[in-house]
């Protein structure tokens, strides 16, 4: 999607009526403190990669407690703020304007020069100066103009704020932009959906493909054959969603065997465990139909091909001449060396648990995974983005792995030493 979410924000209060034009980040929508919240909300306020190392929880994040202008007079105070209970720290400017002090219950705990804007931390509150020439920077920057483009001018401005390490390596993925939820919490409420469809959709696709391989192997260049590659093909060739589209109107709308959208009915909470267990059989069917279409072709011809290798093997050839019947050479030889490329897939198996299809989801509006990827993307919120591709990519690395693991179990040819 094109965009962010500052543009999204001003978008939507441009359509909410306010003036300007919600495609110039220096359009009068929002004033400037609300466009700084914004920045500092969506981690704006940062170059790329401080906002990225903050994501990962090895660089510190602000959480802001007050920021203040001075009027410029030496001494003048912004005034306190109760930072714990009986405890009130005060920002007071002195001098030319390059130094503030910092009192707390009338004590002064720190004074530093900030003449480049950097931060000076006391007792876990840190604290630092922005200058004219920050504030006219930053507004640069918003608007996108050049270092020499014209900016208002600006008072100082006293910042106080408190640093804390929070991100993926602390286990906190932040929180939605868009709901305010926390990320993580999202997705678990997300999983048991993505999981139940992915076992039901590798069960009875692996119940399928193998033995359709072994009889495809066994058939070779026959009619069944033709005829199942010729299904499978077509079944392959079809969009899951585009086949959803055509189901939810002939068999939903137009003769009503099935429901239109949800994975259970409005009152499932009032049903007995029967009628719940065939409220949600029933609408699982369609989208089930769509998920699996396409998933036989890849793992049936694999199967195929593998068995008809092996059957042309010469220890295939020695068991027969041997006096091994055709179903011996079959199942006792060639079968179990045809296994070990397909358990190369096995261990991908543990994605099913953020798997889905966010087209799929979208057509039968199933509140899964790949929605709320789906829809994260379009309303631009980072933090779930950046969640979703996170645990995917995690469990996808994690199936390698086992799938590494998988295979030397069953090949005698791999040992780990």
């Amino acid at each position: 999607m094109p965009g962010g979410p500052m543009e999204r924000t001003l978008q939507e209060a441009a359509a909410s009526g306010m003036e300007g034009s919600a495609s110039n980040l220096s359009a009068n929508t929002l004033g400037e403190s609300e466009l700084e919240e914004l920045e500092e909300l969506y981690g704006l306020d940062k170059p790329w990669f401080v906002a990225y190392l903050q994501w990962l929880g090895v660089w510190p994040k602000e959480s802001l407690l007050t920021k203040k202008e001075f009027g410029g007079d030496p001494g003048e105070s912004i005034g306190g703020v109760n930072t714990d209970p009986n405890k009130t720290v005060e920002v007071v400017l002195k001098g030319t304007g390059d130094l503030i002090s910092v009192t707390r219950d009338g004590n002064e705990i720190t004074s530093a020069v900030y003449p480049d804007g950097t931060s000076v931390t006391d007792n876990g509150w840190s604290y630092r100066l922005e200058t004219n020439e920050d504030r006219k920077a930053r507004y640069r920057k918003r608007n996108r103009l050049d270092k020499n483009g014209e900016a208002p001018g600006y008072k100082p401005r006293a910042v106080l704020y408190r640093t804390k390490l929070s991100g993926l390596l602390q286990g906190d993925l932040g929180n939605s932009i868009l709901y305010g939820d926390s990320v993580l919490s999202m997705i678990l409420s997300r999983i048991p959906i993505a999981a139940y469809f992915g076992f039901l959709a590798a069960i009875i696709t692996y119940s399928v493909s193998l033995p359709l391989g072994v009889l495809k192997a066994i058939k070779h260049r026959t009619p069944i054959d033709s005829l199942t590659s010729v299904l499978i093909f077509v079944g392959y060739s079809i969009p899951g969603f585009a086949l959803g589209a055509v189901l939810l109107v002939w068999l939903g709308a137009k003769m009503e065997i099935f429901p239109l959208f949800g994975l259970v009915s409005a009152n499932f909470e009032s049903m007995n465990l029967v009628d719940k267990m065939k409220d949600l059989a029933h609408h699982t069917v369609l989208p089930l139909i769509c998920y699996i279409v396409g998933g036989f072709a890849y793992l049936t011809m694999m199967m195929k091909n593998n068995l008809m290798d092996n059957l042309a093997a010469d220890y295939v050839k020695t068991a027969v001449s041997r006096g091994a019947s055709f179903n011996k050479a079959v199942f006792g030889h060639a079968f179990k060396n045809s296994l070990i490329p397909i358990a190369t897939t096995l261990g991908h198996l543990i994605t099913i648990f953020v798997g889905g299809s966010m087209l799929i989801e979208r057509v039968f509006d199933i509140q899964g995974f790949g929605l709320l990827q789906f829809q994260s993307v379009i309303g631009r919120d980072y933090p779930v983005v950046m969640g979703t591709l996170t645990i995917s990519s995690l469990l996808v690395l994690l199936g390698n792995i086992l799938s590494d693991f998988i295979v030397a179990s069953i090949d005698p040819r791999i040992k780990f030493n």
